[in-house]
């Protein structure tokens, strides 16, 4: 009993190392489809992906001698479409006595076959998490389906999840700092020599000129959560004389505004 018990641990110890997830820099990107417009500028979706040689390491490394790799042809597919897939293979994976199989295909065997590999090595966990990552829309330089990105993908997707971290951490913040605020007496004591005075209460306002993502928000906003005096940006100028232009927009609303094309 004692035995069998060791046997399976170690089994799952095995799962759970074929299912690890890969090294970022073994994770490339290809574009999927053609690109649209949008704009009078050309986006495509590119996916991540890995080849069957990080799927074989991966094998070699875990279970070595102890999987094995069979492969059936499969009936041509027909298409009219030079760029669409005609070959197709279906996969059987056994990795201590465990089969998985799936179906591959690719305008040629080689493509075929090395798809059915890994489609089927997905199936023991094997580059799974590539299944989880969101749309990667890039800019690119045409219409083509190979045209090139303006940008690096896998730049492109890190600067996307950054940011949207950055923003669910950012609302967190201003929740908990909203919750503090309101237990706090109003704002006294002295005022910056650029700090304007609210037009309503009179009271000392917050400075959102550099935190402030959307350049339409209010420059200005009063402290105290029960009045709702604001100096927006086309009026900060007579009282600061420091204001940016109110129609200046952020690198991040650029950003935003181009991540996907519709």
């Amino acid at each position: 009993m004692i035995a069998r018990h060791e046997a399976t641990v170690e089994k799952m110890d095995i799962w759970a190392q074929l299912s690890a997830p890969l090294p970022t820099g073994v994770i490339a990107w290809r574009q999927d489809g053609r690109a649209i417009q949008r704009d009078g500028k050309y986006f495509a979706r590119f996916v991540a992906y890995v080849d069957a040689n990080t799927v074989r390491e991966r094998l070699d490394s875990v279970v070595a001698g102890e999987w094995d790799l069979t492969l059936e042809l499969l009936p041509s597919l027909a298409s009219d479409e030079q760029d669409e897939a005609t070959c197709s293979f279906k996969a059987r994976l056994q990795i201590l006595g465990v089969i998985r199989e799936d179906v591959g295909t690719g305008r040629d065997y080689k493509a075929a076959a090395t798809d059915a590999f890994k489609r089927a090595a997905v199936r023991f966990g094997i580059a799974h998490e590539l299944y989880a990552y969101e749309q990667n829309w890039v800019r690119v330089d045409g219409d083509g389906r190979y045209a090139k990105p303006l940008e690096d993908p896998a730049e492109a997707y890190a600067r996307r999840a950054n940011r949207t971290s950055r923003s669910e951490v950012s609302v967190a913040r201003v929740s908990e700092l909203a919750d503090i605020a309101e237990e706090l007496p109003a704002a006294t004591g002295p005022l910056a020599s650029d700090e304007p005075t609210c037009p309503k209460c009179g009271g000392r306002m917050w400075d959102n000129r550099i935190s402030k993502r959307n350049p339409k928000a209010p420059d200005f906003k009063c402290r105290n959560r029960s009045c709702d005096g604001a100096i927006w940006p086309s009026r900060v100028a007579s009282v600061s004389g420091k204001a940016e232009p109110s129609n200046a927009a952020s690198l991040d609303d650029m950003e935003s505004a181009n991540d996907i094309p519709f």
